[in-house]
C-alpha cells in the first residue's frame, strides 16, 4: 500500500547525515576505535551497526511521541528535574565539542587534498553552517539529508575497489593496524563508547527530526531505515579501510587516500563529499545547541548559533586527529549514562507510545471524513475529535491542525479517501479507549497541581 507521506524518508536520510559525519566519512573514527584491533575490529563494527538500528527507531519515536522541538522537551518528560539539568549540560557541551571537532575535520580534509591551510576549510564550513540557519526547517532537513545517497554511493565505490584489487594478507594488515593509536584499550569498550558517542551526537537532532513527524509509525520507520543505512555505511567503510590499512593508517583522512588510488578525479569528488558530511554534522550539532537556548525564537536561535560557531571555530585549531583521540572517548563515557536513561524511558513509555500512535491514527481518520465530500461527517465525529485531542500527550490544538493538514492531503489525493485512510491507518480501539481513560484520570491531578 502507498504511504500517506514520504516525510519519513527525508527524516531517515537526515538522520543518517547527522550520524555519518567527518570521522566516519573520513575513516578516522573507525581507524582509532575499531581497526586498530585488526580484523576482529570488524566484529565491533557489525555490533555498532545493529545498535544504531535499535537506537534510531527508539529516538525518533520518542521525538514524535512528544512532538519535541529540542532535546530538553523530551528529557523534561522522562527524567527528574535534577537529572534533566545534568543531561542537558552534558548534551549541550558534547554537541558543542563535537561541533568544533567537525570544523577541524573540514580544515583537515581540504588541507590534505588541496594543500589549503586548515583554518580556511574550517572557516568555510563555519560560514555554511551559519547561512543554513536562515532556511526554514523543512529545507534544513532536506539539506541535511541530500548528501546521504551520495556518501552511500561513494563508500560503495571505495569498498568495491578495495575488494577487487589485490591487498596484503590478514597477518600483514593486522600488523599495520597496530600502528594506529587506539582510542580505548579494549575492542568492546571501544564499541560501547563509540555507540554512546553516536547517541550523544545524534540524540538532540534525532528528537527534533522525530518531533517534526506527526505519525509515530512513520517516525519509527524513519529510524529503522536510517539505522539500517548507517549500519551498511559503517560496515562497508570499515571493510574498505581494513583492506587498505597498510598504506593509509597515518593519514588524517585515510578514506581519501583510498579515493586517490582509484583516480584523482574521484579523490576530488570524495573530498567534496566528506566536506559536505562534515558540514551536515556540524550544522546539526550547532543547530540543536542553538535551538536549546532560543526559547522558540528563530531570530534568537540564529544569534546563538553564530556565537557558538564562532567559538567552535576558534577551538578547532587544536587539530582534527588530536581532537578525535582526546575528546571523543570522554564524550562517549558520558553517553553511556544517557544510553541507560533512554532505555529505561523507552521500556516505561512504549505502551503509552503505542496508545498515542493509535489515537493519532483515529484522529486523522476523523479529519479525513471532514474533507471527503462523499463521507458522512456529524457532530458526533466532531465531539470524538475533541475528545481525542484532549487525550493526547501533546498540545491538542496543534495536533488537530497537523491531523487536518494531513487529512486534507489524503482527500485531495484519493477518490475514496475514507476507505484509503481506514486501510492505511488501522486503529486498535481498545488502545484508544485506554488513552482516553488514562487522560481523564490524570486531569484532576493536573488541576490540583
Amino acid at each position: 500500500m502507498i504511504n500517506i507521506s514520504n516525510k519519513y524518508l527525508s527524516a531517515a536520510f537526515a538522520y543518517v547525515g547527522v550520524i555519518v559525519g567527518a570521522g566516519l566519512a573520513s575513516g578516522q573514527d573507525l581507524l582509532q576505535y575499531f581497526l586498530t584491533y585488526g580484523a576482529k575490529g570488524l566484529i565491533g563494527v557489525v555490533a555498532l551497526g545493529m545498535l544504531n538500528v535499535i537506537f534510531g527507531s527508539i529516538a525518533l519515536q520518542l521525538g514524535s511521541y512528544y512532538r519535541s522541538s529540542n532535546h530538553d522537551e523530551v528529557f523534561e518528560r522522562i527524567t527528574r528535574p535534577a537529572l534533566r539539568r545534568i543531561i542537558d549540560v552534558v548534551l549541550v557541551l558534547s554537541a558543542f565539542t563535537m561541533g568544533f571537532v567537525m570544523l577541524a575535520g573540514g580544515g583537515a580534509n581540504l588541507e590534505q587534498q588541496f594543500g589549503l591551510p586548515a583554518w580556511i576549510g574550517s572557516a568555510l564550513c563555519a560560514v555554511l553552517v551559519v547561512l543554513t540557519a536562515f532556511l526554514n526547517f523543512d529545507r534544513i532537513m532536506n539539506v541535511i539529508g541530500i548528501f546521504t545517497p551520495i556518501i552511500i554511493v561513494a563508500i560503495a565505490v571505495l569498498t568495491i575497489y578495495s575488494l577487487v584489487n589485490p591487498h596484503p594478507g590478514m597477518a600483514e594488515l593486522d600488523a599495520a593496524a597496530r600502528n594506529v593509536s587506539p582510542a580505548l584499550p579494549n575492542l568492546w569498550f571501544s564499541t560501547i563508547n563509540y555507540f554512546a558517542l553516536c547517541i550523544v551526537g545524534g540524540i538532540a537532532m534525532a528528537f527534533v527530526l522525530g518531533g517534526s513527524i506527526m505519525r509515530i509509525g512513520e517516525a519509527r520507520r524513519a529510524g529503522r531505515i536510517g539505522g539500517v543505512l548507517i549500519a551498511l555505511v559503517l560496515g562497508a567503510d570499515a571493510l574498505a579501510l581494513y583492506l587498505n590499512v597498510d598504506h593509509i593508517w597515518n593519514f588524517d583522512v585515510p578514506a581519501l587516500e583510498i579515493a586517490r588510488s582509484i583516480h584523482p578525479a574521484f579523490a576530488f569528488v570524495y573530498t567534496l563529499v566528506i566536506f559536505a558530511l562534515i558540514y551536515n554534522t556540524a550544522f546539526s550539532l550547532f543547530y540543536s545547541t542553538a535551538r536549546r537556548f532560543s526559547g522558540g525564537s528563530t531570530s534568537r536561535m540564529r544569534i546563538v548559533l553564530m556565537g557558538v560557531v564562532t567559538l567552535g571555530y576558534a577551538v578547532s585549531f587544536m587539530g582534527f586527529k588530536k581532537l578525535i583521540g582526546s575528546m571523543y572517548p570522554i564524550i562517549g563515557w558520558l553517553g553511556v549514562a544517557l544510553l541507560v536513561i533512554l532505555m529505561v524511558a523507552w521500556l516505561r513509555e512504549r505502551s503509552a507510545v503505542l496508545r498515542e500512535e493509535n489515537l493519532r491514527r483515529k484522529l486523522i481518520r476523523l479529519h479525513v471524513r471532514k474533507h471527503d465530500d462523499q463521507a458522512e461527517y456529524t457532530d458526533t465525529h466532531r465531539a470524538q475529535m475533541r475528545t481525542l485531542a484532549r487525550a493526547s500527550v501533546v498540545d491538542g490544538s496543534e495536533l488537530r491542525r497537523d491531523a487536518d493538514s494531513l487529512a486534507e492531503q489524503i482527500a485531495a489525493t484519493y477518490d475514496d479517501a475514507v476507505a484509503y485512510a481506514q486501510g492505511e491507518l488501522p486503529v486498535d480501539e481498545a488502545l484508544v479507549d485506554e488513552a482516553i481513560i488514562e487522560a481523564a484520570a490524570a486531569e484532576p491531578e493536573a488541576g490540583k497541581a
